[in-house]
């Protein structure tokens, strides 16, 4: 009998666990930028810093000879891909709210059923078409071109939910190649070395709290990682994945508390609508027994 069956709510507990830690991640993020952080020098920061952390965790996984694992070529993809979603995300959080900048993010789910077709040669079916259409419907309510001056916010958001679609999907095409605490590696150090290499252009002298900040970020978003990772060892898929949405709780809470940032009635209703779709796209995606994605990353 797996753990799967056994220890169900140690799982919901881990993963509720690791949704009240990672919007911290964004507060970290958006208080740098606040300082005047270069963001290509914060995302370096986040990649460089979780490659060292996850490193001895990897090691003693696989051993130095495992360290490197197949497909290099599609791994570069995968960190670039990272890259872009955690640059425009954090980009995103210097002109919106992180509950904001979240809401308009959780489009990513719907970006991977629609574009599954193409790179997987998945079947969706019309009822998560459906589903599409109207977790899009969501995001426009949030958005509401049209209602209110379009922030630059909005397209950063919505490019870093591209991105990391298109990581996912790639995620899921190389998964079982490589344990997840290799892929994740992999992906943070050759995350690390393309942004050491651009990051010389901006680069601005950091004081001692900001170095603190830097390593704060790795620590935030390995462990909320590492806590999703656990999670999924106590409870399966179609149990865990919906919970994801809760990060939305302690997002609103900690912009609230830290910059006085609330949403709107508007930006809730269509967080509710786009939240609905996505859960139902999992339910779906369980009922024919599609593989669910195991590397877990998050600007």
């Amino acid at each position: 009998m797996t753990s799967h069956s056994t220890h169900p709510l140690l799982g919901i507990g881990l993963m509720l666990l690791a949704m009240s830690v990672l919007p911290f991640l964004d507060v970290v993020a958006k208080f740098l930028g606040q300082q005047g952080v270069p963001i290509l020098q914060i995302v370096w920061a986040r990649l460089f810093f979780g490659a060292l952390i996850t490193l001895p965790f990897t090691l003693n996984l696989v051993g130095a000879r495992g360290i490197m694992p197949n497909m290099p070529l599609m791994h570069t993809a995968r960190a670039l891909l990272l890259i872009s979603a955690t640059g425009f995300f954090f980009w995103g959080l210097t002109y919106l709210s992180i509950a904001d900048t979240l809401s308009i993010f959780f489009v990513q789910p719907l970006i991977v059923t629609m574009l599954s077709p193409l790179v997987l040669g998945e079947k969706v079916g019309i009822r998560r078409w459906l589903a599409v259409l109207i977790g899009f419907m969501g995001t426009l309510i949030i958005i509401r071109p049209g209602f209110q001056e379009l922030n630059p916010g909005v397209f950063m958001a919505l490019a870093a939910g591209l991105s990391l679609a298109i990581y996912m999907l790639m995620t899921r095409k190389i998964s079982g190649s490589a344990p997840a605490m290799v892929t994740t590696f992999y992906t943070s150090l050759l995350g690390a070395i393309i942004m050491s290499a651009a990051v010389v252009f901006v680069w601005q002298p950091v004081t001692p709290e900001q170095w603190g900040f830097f390593v704060l970020l790795a620590f935030i978003a390995n462990g909320g990682h590492y806590l999703i990772v656990k999670a999924y060892d106590y409870g399966e898929a179609s149990l865990l994945a919906p919970l994801a949405y809760s990060e939305m709780i302690m997002a609103v809470a900690a912009g609230w508390y830290f910059f006085g940032d609330f949403p709107d009635v508007w930006t809730f209703v269509g967080v509710g609508i786009l939240i609905a779709s996505a859960i139902y796209i999992s339910i779906r995606e369980r009922a024919r027994n599609i593989e669910p994605i195991r590397d877990f990353e998050q600007p």
